[in-house]
């Protein structure tokens, strides 16, 4: 989770709200990750994310400030937008109960900040989250997953399922409403706002032992991981190959082409869509000139209507199919 700047607000309007999740859905088509729930909130978000790679930190980084510059440049401001690093809390992955508490917890945030009437509406009523999604199988967005929670809970993503689901939610909306500590209706609630990690005695010891041999010295990796992964730059070679043979193109050739000819600016596209490497990495092996360019390539390939452009996209989507 992660809070704006001095508690000031991070979605000015529903259209900030548009934007956040169309970057969050790109930012886990170049990072792997999978998002099973999410709430956003006036100041602040909540995302329960598994990643595949090791890549929290690279992707996060991403997601953040390409969202603000997006949002200062709609709003006209400049600066930081969110209030220094994000707040992770590792969750044991093989624990159903700690996932489903999780869950629930990101999903009732509207109704613990009484942002519509308990009493009258439903919590389908707040639509900035992933809750409708999980009653409803239309628009949901293909970087959501809901089979995990539905599997914890031990129901199926069927009518049946979502309207038990429904039913059990709105039950604690309820509990809420006439409870006078709605932050503790769950007692690992406290845990998930103050903790570091949430999970069994023995996860925690496994994660401390892990901190000690940091400390010691005894492993030299960082607490991210090892920094190779599918999204890294042998990704983006690999990438690279199979676009320029979709291309007819090899390497030596792109080398020898204008450095802002079409072919370099789809490629450009191609892999920084795709993967999570710097932009000099792109510079070097695309043969594009300087780094300060990959922005607007990428923006003039996604939604140019050019129809050269068009022909080579789709020609170059292919080996990615």
């Amino acid at each position: 989770m992660s809070r704006g700047n001095r508690g000031a607000a991070i979605f000015e309007d529903d259209t900030d709200r548009e934007v956040f999740l169309d970057t969050l859905g790109q930012a886990c088509g170049r990072t792997g990750w999978i998002v099973h729930c999410y709430v956003l909130m006036g100041n602040h978000y909540h995302v329960l994310i598994e990643t595949p790679e090791a890549n929290l930190v690279s992707g996060m980084q991403w997601l953040q400030s390409t969202y603000t510059q997006r949002f200062n440049v709609r709003h006209h401001e400049h600066g930081h937008l969110f209030q220094g690093r994000y707040k992770a809390l590792l969750i044991d992955p093989d624990s159903e109960t700690y996932f489903t508490v999780v869950s629930s917890y990101i999903h009732l945030n509207p109704a613990r900040a009484r942002l519509f009437k308990l009493d009258q509406g439903k919590l389908t009523d707040y639509v900035w989250s992933s809750y409708p999604h999980y009653l409803r199988t239309s628009k949901r967005p293909d970087w959501l997953d809901m089979d995990k929670v539905f599997s914890c809970l031990r129901v199926a993503d069927d009518r049946k399922g979502r309207s038990w689901y429904r039913r059990s939610m709105q039950q604690r909306v309820a509990d809420i409403a006439g409870g006078n500590k709605r932050k503790d209706l769950d007692p690992d609630w406290a845990k998930i706002r103050h903790g570091w990690c949430l999970g069994e005695p023995s996860f925690r010891e496994k994660l401390l032992d892990h901190l000690d041999k940091v400390r010691l010295g005894k492993k030299r990796t960082s607490l991210c991981g090892p920094e190779i992964h599918c999204h890294d730059e042998r990704q983006a070679a690999y990438l690279k190959g199979k676009a320029l043979a979709a291309l007819n193109l090899t390497d030596r050739t792109l080398r020898n082409m204008p450095k802002g000819c079409q072919e370099k600016q789809v490629l450009v596209w191609f892999i920084h869509t795709r993967t999570s490497v710097p932009n000099d990495w792109l510079c070097k092996h695309i043969h594009c000139g300087h780094p300060g360019n990959i922005s607007k390539y990428v923006k003039a390939v996604g939604t140019t209507r050019d129809k050269q452009i068009v022909t080579l996209r789709r020609r170059m989507l292919k080996p990615d199919e």
